[in-house]
């Protein structure tokens, strides 16, 4: 049977979360906290990273899962479950339905990324691909389940699925009990709703500090308006939080628990998946670095010891290599260039030897002579630099154009 909105009612307490801490003993793990000196540096005190990302499944979706999962009746397990996701609440559904030995059924995107949909095939539930977008896909989820009996298990607007998360919020306590501050990446509000039931009942002085990408920011509406408003077709690459609307549940807990909920720009997101990657030695997904891209856009107004909530690191390979390359072109350290040059033997090894005067590494050259907007002894080249930051780039710009060289875009 699928789960009507209006019988979620009821608020999910400290027990709550303490019961589910215990039902998830031995199965999900209790992830590592690492401390990192360059953002405790920027942040002027000590910066912990919450590692999710090397949860079973790579994020954090198990633990609300396995909660809601477990605590079905055994008709309803009978029945089987079934959820919508593009990724992580799919991994976690799909492990959490074999380890409780119930059938899956979950429905992705078509362009949900291959080893998303390979991995949830792998943890044992049946894929369908159903929509282009997730709402798409959540119709025919929600649809199914009407359709054969199966339990919908919803990625954030449950109190089991909240008591689930919630747990990471026990384990930031146990694990670094000075904390003052915690950062939470928000898309519907599941986990960041669960940690503040969590860490608020304990400790009520610390600051819990949600955050969402600008382009799928359906809180800080919602809070203002003080009901769930829905964000016209969010656009980030954050899928983890790509969220159009905040749950009915979890909203009413991050208006009473939250003390604040910012927003990032891709910009950021892109250079905090860097800093991970490069400082941390950690593969986050950029869901997952968004507390990272809040300290790093204003570091100095966080109170310390901070605990940034890593949510998860399941990133397709290729999104990786894009953030990549767009996270290093936010630093200054990679430089695309569109430029004319006179389309004679030589040329191109003349223009060569001016990036490399100035020490521009060269990634990449497309060289174009058959434009009909070039003149004929014109040629267009577009240069992909690795360089080393803004001045640099100012520096190979001023060369190129003291070499002679009309840069063009």
């Amino acid at each position: 049977m699928s789960y009507s909105t209006a019988a979620r009612v009821g608020p999910v307490t400290l027990d709550d979360v303490r019961g589910a801490q215990k039902m998830l003993s031995g199965v999900a793990r209790v992830t590592a906290m690492e401390g990192s000196r360059h953002l405790s540096q920027l942040v002027g005190s000590p910066v912990h990273l919450k590692c999710e990302n090397l949860q079973r499944t790579g994020s954090f979706k198990l633990r609300g899962a396995y909660v809601r999962i477990a605590g079905l009746l055994p008709e309803q397990r009978a029945a089987g479950v079934v959820a919508a996701s593009a990724g992580n609440h799919a991994q976690g559904v799909a492990l959490a339905s074999s380890l409780l030995g119930v059938r899956s059924t979950v429905f992705m995107p078509k362009g949900a990324p291959l080893p998303k949909i390979s991995a949830t095939r792998d943890y044992g539930a049946e894929v369908r691909l159903h929509g282009q977008v997730v709402d798409e896909t959540l119709a025919a989820a929600q649809e199914y389940a009407e359709r054969t009996g199966a339990v919908f298990i919803h990625p954030f607007d449950h109190p089991d699925v909240i008591a689930g998360q919630g747990t990471v919020g026990l384990e930031i306590l146990e694990q670094c009990p000075e904390v003052r501050t915690v950062v939470v990446g928000i898309g519907g509000g599941g986990l960041v709703a669960g940690i503040a039931v969590a860490v608020k009942a304990l400790r009520p002085d610390v600051r819990i500090v949600g955050v969402q990408a600008e382009g799928a920011a359906a809180y800080p509406p919602s809070l203002a308006a003080g009901r769930p408003v829905a964000v016209d077709h969010p656009v980030t690459m954050a899928d983890g939080i790509k969220v159009g609307r905040p749950g009915d549940v979890p909203f009413g807990i991050v208006g009473e628990l939250v003390d604040e909920v910012r927003t990032v720009s891709e910009d950021e997101l892109s250079t905090a998946l860097l800093l991970c990657l490069e400082r941390a030695k950690l593969v986050v997904e950029p869901a997952g670095a968004s507390p990272v891209a809040a300290l790093l856009s204003d570091p100095g107004s966080f109170e310390g010891p901070v605990v940034a909530v890593l949510s998860g690191g399941n990133v397709d390979p290729v999104l990786m290599q894009g953030v990549l390359r767009h996270g290093m072109a936010a630093q200054g350290r990679y430089l695309a260039v569109r430029l004319r040059l006179t389309d004679r033997p030589g040329a191109l090894a003349t223009l060569l030897g001016v990036l490399s005067v100035v020490d521009a590494n060269v990634l990449d050259v497309s060289h174009v002579r058959t434009d009909p907007r070039l003149g004929l002894t014109e040629a267009e080249v577009e240069l992909h630099l690795e360089t080393k930051g803004p001045e640099h780039c100012a520096e190979v710009g001023t060369a190129l154009r003291e070499a002679g060289y009309p840069v063009i875009g």
